[in-house]
Parts: structure tokens; C-alpha cells; sequence
């Protein structure tokens, strides 16, 4: 047995026969041409074909994957047409007296050089894009059009990489998942995968050769393994797993586009917890109604130095782009306590978890905060979006945060930068503090949101970290309940609304006795959205 390890892209477990893409091979040879018009005009007539064919691409794309994913075949069609991408094939033709297809292949080669070497990871993406537009033109210009993979049984599809025509024209009924060599997470063929909800795996290097065509292999898009010539025993175990996928896609058939109701009639949302940007298929997938939670902090933790707001702004626009409408809820960055950042140059503590932390850091090191506040006021533009803050125990606390967004915004408003005026606040209700407070609290922001975690931890003062006393954590306990049920009390009295982004959300015992609080929304993680859907329909 083979085992080759790359990055998920998109879960589930998927067993059958590897089938490489096998791409035609194009030799661009350097040609020395007379007419420089002529040959320009080559590339012009090259560039219509192109343009006829994506717009075909963006409606084949509509229909199979949605407008939000349609979209990267318009952004195809704006590089085609790019000024600075046509002019340096022309410049090349016709200062070079080579060929279109030279001009064309330096072009891409260079373009896509600058793509890569940014610093930005969604600018990174955009290299396969460059090389998607490119390889489509000079196919146009050789007459070797390359054919989609099209197998007799259904397959796993192999390459080196998927551009994304290539994906958007999978067979989707042929094929059983993909692994790429190479890639990116935050590529379009990526997001493509999470939508069209086909396993995936990439990076798995040059270990994935064409040599294994036609063996048997598994998928685990869940933890990003490949199993090539699998042993009985690996055979078994994800069997099972794909089984008990397949169940949840069969509860998620059931329950897709249904409410979140009681039979008396009781209605809530259901939100979803994520943790980065690869979440969001998931979300889709599971039909939650929007994001309660989206942990800001990977951008932190995942970082050498401190995010740029331009960093920031291109991850929070794409994740209210892709939800469309739906509610996000960001909450600005919670470092400290369990998560450590090297550059942010924290002290150590005996007791981190009721240290120097979260909000604490924001408002005493505002340089910080107002680049996230920046970057999230400009993606608010982009969607629905709202914004929660953090280990809040008093009005002072949001008062100050006020304070700084008007900062914010009128730094936005004098630069000319566009920014959404009124983005819903709330903040996260999680210390005894907030909740005996929560009355004050409620009429200084628009929404709270419990995270009962650390609002468990901090009422019984348990470490919930410290594995000694697991017998004495009990999230069940009628002093956390009672704390929840006093802030949903106090947040609807000043008519806010109140949600738990905590891991109590999930707990299926709790979820009847949370409906009878008035609690407006539940958010889990995304696997929990249909169980949960599901339990709220029974009761």
C-alpha cells in the first residue's frame, strides 16, 4: 500500500480507479514572422474564440455550480480582455517578429510569476488562472483542443493540476473525487470542488505519478490522504467511513432547504462555526443558514508577521461574497490564553486564560485593531456582515470599541475608500462579568452570542484545559444555564437578539431546553447543522 499526503480540499471518502488527465502536449517554438499585424490579428481572432467559449463555460457553470462560482469564467473573460495582458503579447509580436503562440506562452509564463510571488494567498491563486486563459488561446491557435477526461466507469480523477474549465466540465456522474499534484486552497478550481461537493485532494506532489493509472486507490478528502493498492484492512475502516458520510448526504437530501421549526411552530436559526476560508464548502453543504462564527485569528496564527488590512480585506470580502446574503458573523481576534502568536510578543502567564487576551490586546494596542476594523468595514460591502467582539465585561469596554470605529471610519471616509456605514456589533457574552451586566450591554450593541466554553470555565473556575478535572466540568450545570437564560432575558427586554457560537450549541439534550429560553440562533459546526435541523423538527 501507497499512502501520499496532501491539503483537503474537500471532504469525503471515495474508492475506485485512479484515471490520469492526460493534457495534449503543446510545443511552443519561437517563430521569426514578417507581418507583425498579421500575426497580431492571429492572437485577436484567437481572443474572440476564447471569449465565445467562457461565456458558454459561465452558463454551463450557472446551472451546475451557481452565479457565485459562474463568476470565475467572467473573471476569465476580464483577463482575456486585460490591457496590460494584451498589450504584452502585442508589444512581444511586435518588437520580437516571433509567432503568437511565443508571445503568448511569455506572456502567461511572466504574469503568472507575478501571481505567484505575492505575498497575498488569493493573488497566489490567480497564477492558474493566467495559465488557464493562456493554454485556452493557444489551443485555439494550434487546433488541439484539450478533451475533459471522460471515463466508462466512474473514476478518480489524477493530474497535475485542474484549471478551472477543466473542472467545470467534469462529468460530475463520472467522476469519484480528484487529486492534483500541485495547487492551491484558495484556487477557483478549489472552491469549484467544495461546490460540485466532489472530494479533493491537492499538493500531494510528484509521489502521484501517471505510473499508478488504472490502480486502486482511496480518497480521504476528510484528513487529505491518498491509500494507492490499499490493504483489507485500510479497505474496511473507509468503507465504514464513506457509509457513515453517505448517511449524512442522505440526511442532508432530506432536510436541504427546510426550516429550522418546531412542531408547535417555533422557529431558529442555525449557523455555522469556521475556522478559515476552506470551511466554507462545508457551510454550503450543509445548508446552514449563514456563519455565526468566523474565527478571525487563523489570519494570525498563520501569519509570520502581522495580517495587512489588504490580506484581511481579501479574505473577509471573499467569505461574504461566497455566502451570498447569508449572515457572517466575524469576530475580531482572540489571541492569547491557548493561542499563541511568536511576533505579538506576549508575556508568559500563570493563568493566560484570564490574562492579557483578546478585546484586552485590541484596546490597549489599537494599531492592531483599527487594521482588522478597516479590512472588515470595506468587505462589509461586499455582503452581509457583521461584526462580534470578544471577552467583553463591560460597557466601558464598548464604549472604547465605539470609539475607535468612528476613527475608522472617518480615516475611511478621508481616504475616499468605500466602506459600509451601519455593520451590525455584538459581542460575545462568555464571563460572569457580561451576563450580570448584560442588561447595560444589550443597549450599546445590536446582537450577544454566547460562547459557553469559556463562559463554563470561568462560572464553575475550572480549567477546562486541565484533563484532572474532567469529573468536575460540567457544562450542564444549573449556574451556566442560568447564566445563559439571565443574558437572553436581558438581551430581548432591549429587543437584541441572542445566539451560543459555543460547543453547548451542538449539544442535542440542550436544544429543547434553549428553544424554551427564546434563544434566536444556534451556531455548530458545520456537521452538526442537520443533525441539529433535525432535532429541532422533532420536538
Amino acid at each position: 500500500m501507497i499512502t501520499l499526503t496532501g491539503k483537503s480540499v474537500f471532504g469525503g471518502v471515495a474508492i475506485g480507479k485512479i484515471s490520469f488527465y492526460k493534457r495534449s502536449e503543446k510545443t511552443i517554438k519561437r517563430e521569426h514572422v514578417e507581418d507583425t499585424d498579421a500575426e497580431y490579428q492571429r492572437f485577436k481572432d484567437a481572443q474572440k474564440i476564447a471569449l465565445d467559449q467562457l461565456k458558454k463555460l459561465y452558463d454551463k457553470a450557472m446551472a451546475d455550480v451557481g452565479e457565485a462560482n459562474a463568476m470565475i469564467f467572467e473573471v476569465h473573460q476580464m483577463m482575456l480582455e486585460d490591457l496590460d495582458y494584451v498589450e504584452s503579447i502585442e508589444n512581444i509580436i511586435k518588437t520580437q517578429n516571433v509567432n503568437a503562440e511565443y508571445a503568448i506562452a511569455t506572456t502567461s509564463d511572466n504574469f503568472a510569476q507575478m501571481f505567484a510571488s505575492m505575498d497575498d494567498a488569493y493573488m497566489q491563486g490567480r497564477a492558474a488562472d493566467v495559465k488557464d486563459i493562456s493554454e485556452r488561446l493557444l489551443g485555439i491557435l494550434s487546433g488541439t483542443i484539450d478533451s475533459i477526461v471522460q471515463t466508462d466507469e466512474p473514476s478518480i480523477i489524477a493530474a497535475d493540476d485542474l484549471a478551472p474549465s477543466e473542472t467545470v466540465q467534469l462529468d460530475k456522474d463520472k467522476v469519484l473525487a480528484f487529486t492534483t499534484m500541485y495547487g492551491s486552497s484558495n484556487s477557483h478550481t478549489a472552491i469549484l470542488a467544495r461546490t460540485m461537493n466532489i472530494p479533493a485532494i491537492i499538493g500531494l506532489g510528484e509521489a502521484l505519478t501517471q505510473e499508478y493509472d488504472g490502480k486502486m486507490a482511496i480518497v480521504d478528502g476528510f484528513t487529505g490522504i491518498m491509500y494507492i493498492d490499499p490493504d483489507e484492512k485500510t479497505m474496511e475502516e473507509m468503507k465504514a467511513k464513506q457509509q457513515k458520510d453517505l448517511e449524512q448526504k442522505a440526511l442532508l437530501e432530506q432536510l436541504k432547504g427546510k426550516e429550522n421549526i418546531t412542531k408547535e411552530g417555533q422557529k431558529i436559526n442555525v449557523y455555522a462555526n469556521i475556522g478559515n476560508v476552506a470551511d466554507l464548502g462545508a457551510v454550503l453543504k450543509n445548508d446552514a443558514g449563514g456563519i455565526g462564527l468566523f474565527r478571525s485569528e487563523f489570519l494570525y496564527l498563520e501569519n509570520e508577521t502581522y495580517p495587512t488590512e489588504e490580506q484581511q480585506f481579501a479574505v473577509y470580502k471573499q467569505v461574504a461574497e461566497t455566502m451570498a446574503g447569508k449572515k457572517v458573523i466575524i469576530r475580531t481576534l482572540d489571541i492569547g490564553a491557548d493561542k499563541q502568536v511568536d511576533y505579538f510578543n506576549l508575556d508568559k502567564e500563570e493563568n493566560p486564560a484570564l490574562g492579557y487576551r483578546a478585546i484586552r490586546i485590541c484596546l490597549t494596542r489599537p494599531e492592531i485593531f483599527k487594521t482588522q476594523l478597516r479590512a472588515l468595514y470595506r468587505a462589509a460591502v461586499y455582503g452581509n456582515l457583521s461584526i462580534m467582539f470578544p471577552m467583553i465585561i463591560s460597557v466601558a469596554e464598548v464604549k472604547k470599541i465605539k470609539e475607535i470605529i468612528e476613527e475608522v471610519k472617518d480615516e475611511l471616509k478621508a481616504e475616499g475608500i468605500p466602506y459600509k456605514e451601519d455593520v451590525e456589533t455584538g459581542i460575545m457574552i462568555e464571563t460572569p462579568a457580561s451576563v450580570m451586566v448584560s442588561r447595560e450591554l444589550a443597549k450599546e450593541v445590536d446582537f450577544f452570542s454566547v460562547g459557553t466554553n469559556d463562559l463554563t470555565q470561568y462560572t464553575l473556575a475550572i480549567d477546562r484545559q486541565n484533563s484532572k478535572l474532567d469529573e468536575f466540568y460540567d457544562p450542564h450545570h444549573p449556574a451556566v444555564l442560568s447564566m445563559i437564560k439571565m443574558a437572553a432575558d436581558n438581551a430581548h427586554a432591549e429587543g437584541k437578539w441572542i445566539g451560543i457560537c459555543g460547543e453547548l450549541g451542538a449539544d442535542l439534550e440542550l436544544t429543547e431546553e434553549f428553544l424554551k429560553m427564546g434563544l434566536d440562533e444556534l451556531s455548530v459546526s458545520p456537521a452538526m447543522v442537520l443533525p441539529l435541523r433535525k432535532r429541532i423538527r422533532d420536538l
